[in-house]
């Protein structure tokens, strides 16, 4: 995920009037309980998410949008009978659609290849640990991880790209190497490294301090220049401000990764290239944040900036999509960078980093507040005495916001 503001990003879109990610949560109902769920799922679908018709009438706007990327998620969207129907009539209307379903008795060989058949252009998997131990214990269901595992095979053989996504917290920082050495052995496209946000079910006390942001950040830097697929940040923004320091530091000592910034501008001219580590420098370019080219749609049609970020900007049921995304309130002023607060205001990354609003809402209340788990300190800051603290995020200081 990635906007650029007021200019046009790769594809000619600008993201002041057409994000470049839409995600619609299909459902929120789901058989597992993640201890990081933004969504505390539950297994029972909410009497009024929105039906067939009007999911169809949703996508039919994604479509008048030209929204390039589509998730269906959820909870999990195979727990609704028409998702085959809803896969098909989005990939008759020209809209790519990719799926995040759970790893349930659910998600079997047949309904992966009957959602290939309807249409799907995307698999999202989840896998947060190495080994069953971790994954089982963070996903709250013994055999998930296998079931997962399995899940990845099927997809492989139905010929559908996959992209994996880890949630980073406490319980499994520790273990990326070994994820990295995982994921090498099974045919994905890219992984999607998504940091807490303390929503939901996900706790406060879970989230990574401002340090350890940084250590995982050369993690991921180092990964990425070996591996050969993709790697995507979710949630951690400033990941952009680590990369461009790191390529700059790097060109300045004469050694930096063989043809990566050559491959990188063809990528963002639109050539194919066959470099994941410039493919993972362009997503780190695209500038997306929340409410920013992303959107996200409620199981009831509720729009927000995302859905860690829970600030109610319209419903599809009543205002049209475009309308909310390009004229709310909320979306218009996270768009503008000089609404941003603290050190992410004076910051000299603020237009292609500006900081997790959802983290700093999470934790302070204030969707435009620094960006709290942040340890650079901007050339032109000079922060007050009272709020120093902020300039690192340590849990203990904060208390929860009840969302």
């Amino acid at each position: 995920m990635q906007p650029m503001q007021n200019i046009p990003a790769r594809g000619g879109l600008n993201y002041d009037e057409t994000p470049f990610l839409a995600i619609w949560e299909v459902t929120q109902s789901c058989d597992l309980a993640c201890k990081h769920c933004r969504a505390a799922a539950q297994p029972i679908a909410h009497p009024d998410q929105l039906t067939t018709a009007e999911g169809k009438a949703l996508i039919d706007q994604i479509a008048a949008m030209q929204v390039p990327i589509f998730v269906f998620t959820g909870g999990d969207p195979l727990k609704r009978a028409d998702v085959f129907d809803l896969i098909r009539y989005a990939a008759e209307k020209g809209v790519k659609v990719a799926l995040t379903p759970s790893a349930t008795p659910l998600l079997t060989r047949e309904a992966i290849f009957k959602m290939k058949e309807a249409g799907l252009v995307r698999l999202g998997i989840s896998l947060d640990g190495s080994t069953p131990e971790i994954h089982d214990a963070f996903r709250g269901l013994p055999g998930a991880w296998a079931r997962t595992i399995q899940a990845i095979e099927w997809a492989n053989e139905a010929g559908i790209p996959i992209q994996v996504h880890s949630t980073i917290s406490r319980h499994n920082a520790h273990d990326l190497d070994n994820l990295c050495a995982l994921f090498e052995q099974l045919s994905i496209v890219m992984w999607n490294v998504f940091f807490l946000v303390p929503v939901g079910r996900g706790q406060l006390g879970d989230l990574l301090s401002g340090e350890e942001f940084e250590q995982v950040f050369g993690k991921i830097y180092e990964l990425s220049q070996r591996v050969n697929f993709q790697i995507k940040t979710t949630e951690a923004m400033h990941y952009r401000r680590y990369l461009l320091q790191h390529n700059l530091e790097e060109r300045r000592m004469g050694h930096g990764h063989p043809h990566a910034a050559a491959a990188a501008k063809e990528y963002e001219a639109g050539a194919p290239t066959s470099d994941a580590h410039a493919r993972t420098t362009s997503w780190a370019t695209r500038r997306v944040n929340d409410g920013k080219g992303f959107l996200f749609v409620s199981h009831v049609g509720n729009v927000y900036p995302s859905g860690f970020l829970p600030i109610h900007a319209g419903n599809v049921r009543q205002t049209p999509l475009a309308e909310i995304y390009r004229n709310a309130p909320i979306f218009k002023s996270l768009r503008d960078t000089s609404k941003l607060e603290g050190k992410c205001g004076a910051c000299e990354y603020k237009e292609i980093c500006g900081g997790s609003r959802a983290r700093a809402y999470a934790v302070t209340g204030d969707p435009l507040a620094q960006e709290p788990c942040c340890v650079y300190q901007p050339r032109n800051w000079v922060p007050r005495e009272e709020k120093e603290p902020a300039a690192v995020c340590q849990p203990e200081l904060y208390p929860l916001v009840t969302l």
